[in-house]
């Protein structure tokens, strides 16, 4: 038996619970799908409070956040299956979904969604060292979760590698949960992250060590970790043989980035393109979030990795569109709540890290315009808008 729903919503973090909420407020009927015992995502490892507006939660933490939203959700009946797997997407929008009902058991539904929006998010990025797969290597944002969502210290003393935002950020909040960080180890030669949280970590006394990275984690009898080796590296970060040291840890969080998960619209064989700038390959959409696909859209990470403010709104405008596709709002209604989501998206990407979106936008503008449909009079890759030539 298939099941039959007017969204299908595939990931419960910032851009999926957004989509949700928007879509059900229009009254469309919305299914919410994510696989881990709540949802909220990564707003729950999020205990800094955010930049930017009031329409943007400015001065709310994270975790208060996520709440909100989950209440709002909740509010709006939409129907939210928890440690439920997106297995697969097939043509004319099935989802197949593993779900863990009580008592553990296992059951296999096919959903049929009239619209299916993909906000699967992104995954962290791992750096191969000798002896990276000792017990006490880890990404950074499990060691978040271990602090922020588990309570559970991951280790006693700690060396990060990268100094990103993501790896700045997770670094403090170790040291708030009393781990001791020893060291940053960033292979650029300069800090990657805002210079706000840089400072922080600098006021504490923590070391970056820029122009360096990781070349061994030391272990002991059982194989756990108990040092990090590292070395200074050249202009084309090769490690420099000679410039070796150790730092004694027991613990090593590795910050190198994180990249879309683009797993299902693969599957739906989505046009998509590779783009160092947004953390990889991404799945070409339009202003209204659609992909190439009819009926399929996009939002938040899986799109391009960027701030979970800007994952809410492009959930908020991926939800409006789909609601309208349906009929449940008119042309110029959605159009005017897109326009001014729209306006909130690029007052967010007003930064330096925008300009760089734009220009790397522009460029595969030129190669790619030809494979993405245009529903509307703007198309984009990645996320900012350009008016059709």
């Amino acid at each position: 038996m298939i099941l039959e729903k007017d969204v299908v919503v595939i990931g419960a973090g910032p851009a999926g619970l957004a989509a949700s909420i928007e879509a059900a407020k229009a009254g469309a009927g919305v299914l919410l799908v994510d696989l881990n015992l709540k949802a909220g995502g990564q707003l729950f490892k999020q205990i800094h409070k955010f930049f930017g507006s009031r329409a943007h939660y400015s001065g709310t933490r994270g975790y208060d956040i996520g709440r909100k939203l989950v209440r709002e959700a909740e509010s709006l009946k939409v129907d939210v299956w928890l440690q439920s797997t997106a297995v697969g997407v097939f043509p004319g929008n099935k989802v197949g979904i593993e779900r863990i009902l009580d008592g553990g058991v296992k059951k296999l539904y096919t959903v049929h969604g009239k619209a299916v929006i993909i906000a699967t998010g992104a995954s962290e990025n791992a750096v191969c060292f000798k002896g990276w797969t000792r017990p006490g290597v880890m990404g950074a944002g499990a060691a978040q979760t271990m602090v922020n969502v588990n309570h559970v210290r991951p280790g006693k003393k700690i060396v990060m590698l990268g100094s990103g935002n993501v790896g700045l950020i997770v670094s403090y909040q170790l040291m708030q949960a009393g781990c001791d960080v020893l060291a940053l180890v960033e292979a650029a030669p300069k800090i990657g992250g805002y210079a706000v949280h840089a400072a922080k970590i600098s006021r504490a006394g923590v070391p970056i060590i820029t122009s360096h990275t990781i070349v061994e984690a030391l272990g002991d009898e059982k194989g756990t970790v108990r040092g990090a080796v590292i070395a200074k590296v050249d202009s084309h970060f090769q490690p420099i043989s000679g410039t070796e040291r150790t730092i004694e840890c027991d613990t090593i969080a590795i910050a190198a980035g994180l990249r879309p998960v683009v797993d299902l619209t693969r599957l739906m064989n989505c046009a998509s393109v590779f783009e160092p700038v947004f953390g990889g390959f991404i799945p070409l959409h339009n202003t209204d979030m659609e992909t190439s696909v009819k009926g399929i859209y996009v939002a938040g990470d899986s799109t391009g990795v960027e701030e979970a403010s800007v994952a809410m709104e492009e959930g908020r405008i991926a939800g409006t569109a789909a609601a309208q596709s349906l009929g449940y709002l008119s042309a110029a209604e959605a159009g005017k709540t897109k326009k001014l989501l729209w306006e909130r998206v690029n007052s967010l990407r007003s930064g330096p890290f925008g300009e760089r979106r734009l220009t790397a936008e522009k460029n595969l503008l030129e190669h790619f315009r030809e494979e993405i449909r245009e529903p509307q009079p703007e198309i984009m890759i990645g996320g900012l808008a350009h008016g059709a030539d």
